[in-house]
């Protein structure tokens, strides 16, 4: 991987679930905020060359001094957040200067990043337009309708997806225009890129690398950090 990567980290959300009068970027995950777990390992690899965080307005002065105290060098411009997490990483990539670039976004909410995953994500992009981490799907789906089952799904066919998720700056750029234009919003950022033509890989993640939602998460990601040796 020649080209320079740029890492968006979307933390403006709103965190319903987490609890009313909560800023969960910065909800404190053994001994330091999750936005900092993950602005962390992505300044220690030198893949990465620069780290866009997406951040509400209000939380702006907060990130600054995170930034600060846990030497981030790589951050030298922060994208005001929008309504939704596609409005915000929009905002991110509108700070990209390099059009040549690869563009990682990684949930500021997802601290258990893993280096190895960011680095297989950044080696399958070769001959694709995008590569997004993901684990196979444990449980039995179904589909229902009204309370009633409709479908079991082949679950052997089935993927968790996490992030972080690596595309080339100018198909995830265009694929973002257009959902603009046309007012469509999707829950990933691979989902734009699918429904644009592009042609998006998957490789292996880790069950570890989850997502903190409520606040009975905390516990459970504090155990992967003890289970992986890690502290803050």
């Amino acid at each position: 991987m020649t080209q320079k990567v740029v890492a968006i980290v979307p933390g403006a959300g709103i965190g319903k679930r987490f609890g009313p009068g909560t800023n969960k970027p910065f909800a404190v995950l053994a001994g330091k905020p999750l936005l900092a777990w993950v602005l962390e390992t992505l300044e220690s690899l030198g893949e990465i060359s620069e780290i866009i965080p997406v951040i509400r307005d209000e939380n702006m002065g907060w990130t600054t001094e995170l930034i600060d105290e846990h030497h981030i060098t790589k951050v030298r411009r922060i994208a005001p957040g929008g309504k939704e997490r596609q409005d915000s990483v929009y905002n991110g990539l509108q700070l990209v200067g390099d059009e040549e670039s690869v563009v990682l976004v990684h949930d500021g909410a997802r601290p258990l990043l893993e280096p190895d995953h960011i680095k297989k994500a950044l080696e399958a992009l070769e001959g694709c337009d995008g590569v997004v981490v993901g684990v196979p799907v444990k449980d039995t789906v179904k589909e229902a309708s009204d309370g009633v089952i409709t479908r079991t799904c082949d679950r052997s066919l089935l993927w968790a997806i996490q992030t972080p998720q690596v595309f080339r700056y100018r198909v995830l750029h265009d694929a973002y225009e257009k959902a603009k234009a046309e007012a469509f919003y999707a829950t990933d950022d691979s989902a734009l890129v699918e429904r644009y033509g592009g042609t998006v890989r998957i490789v292996q993640g880790s069950y570890m690398n989850i997502k903190v939602t409520t606040p009975e998460d905390l516990p459970l990601a504090e155990l992967f950090i003890r289970m992986r040796g890690q502290s803050g």
